[in-house]
């Protein structure tokens, strides 16, 4: 997800009572809560396409493990340049640290971008399919429970509950969004028996979390399809071949590096032709605003 969301879900966590626990916490938590997206920026170092490295290491369990250790170096050589007035201890420290990452990774899962949340044990993608990569229900809760937080404790009432009680509605939301996604593409695979689906993608879209745009495939085509709750499944017109077979892709596909890189990260690879000339994209991110973006998620082939 955006890094806005991260941060405030790092101010957040603190305000349920976590930077009670040392000196320090809630910086600890805002840092833990954002750190694991540095793996776009250090990839380029070592040639890495960022498509590739992205959600991989730094948001599975090894980041889980090593990262919070980073997150504790920085705020203790910190500490140590500018003391604070409450005392930081380190395995408090680390817990909080811990827990930072932890929401980062899940937060991430539940998109439909994906995660390899077994890195460096395998490279296998999770996907939650249940909100948008920027959600700003999500952002008013946050808000809304941070300002409730800060009210609390200028009235000197119990500061801890309003938070606690948004991240609990956050995590309903959730939970009902997870439910959401599962229920629709359970009712177009049954639609496109048919046509055999070898996969069906329940597609969040941002603000209408009622709403999801279906996108399906089997062998040789693909097609899409948008569900709400109010209006039921409604197909679009056409069926799309998947073009996998497209010569400029299988010799590009042997000789560069990034498409092979593209197709690592893919889901649901497609080549599509654009004003005549040809591209491998993903069919999630694959709408008509893609051809005119250009960018990561449409490669030009030949």
């Amino acid at each position: 997800m955006d890094n806005i969301t991260h941060t405030l879900t790092g101010v957040l966590l603190g305000r349920t009572g976590l930077k009670r626990l040392t000196g320090r916490a809630t910086a600890a938590l805002v840092i833990a809560s954002n750190l694991p997206d540095i793996d776009s920026f250090i990839s380029p170092l070592w040639g890495e396409p960022s498509i590739e490295a992205h959600r991989g290491f730094t948001h599975g369990v090894g980041g889980m493990v090593v990262l919070p250790f980073f997150t504790v170096a920085m705020i203790l050589l910190w500490e140590r340049l500018r003391p604070g007035k409450i005392a930081v201890r380190f395995w408090p420290l680390l817990l909080v640290a811990f827990i930072g990452g932890v929401f980062h990774s899940a937060w991430d899962w539940l998109t439909s971008y994906g995660t390899r949340l077994l890195e460096p044990f395998s490279n296998q993608w999770f996907y939650g399919d249940a909100w948008f990569i920027v959600d700003p229900w999500i952002w008013i809760a946050l808000i809304v429970g941070l300002e409730l937080s800060w009210r609390a404790e200028r009235l000197g009432r119990n500061w801890q509950k309003p938070a606690t009680a948004v991240l609990a509605i956050i995590c309903v939301y959730a939970a009902l969004n997870l439910g959401i996604s599962d229920r629709m593409v359970a009712a177009a695979r049954a639609r496109l028996a048919p046509l055999q689906p070898t996969m069906v993608v329940a597609n969040p879209e941002p603000l209408v979390f009622w709403r999801r745009q279906i996108e399906w495939r089997n062998s040789v085509a693909h097609g899409s399809a948008t569900y709400d709750l109010l209006h039921g499944l409604r197909f679009d017109p056409g069926i799309e071949p998947n073009r996998l077979d497209d010569p400029r892709f299988l010799e590009e596909r042997r000789t560069q590096a990034k498409i092979r890189a593209f197709l690592f990260w893919s889901r649901m690879p497609v080549v599509v032709e654009r004003d005549g000339k040809a591209y491998l994209t993903d069919q999630r991110f694959s709408g008509p605003s893609s051809s005119r973006r250009g960018g990561p998620f449409l490669i030009p082939l030949g």
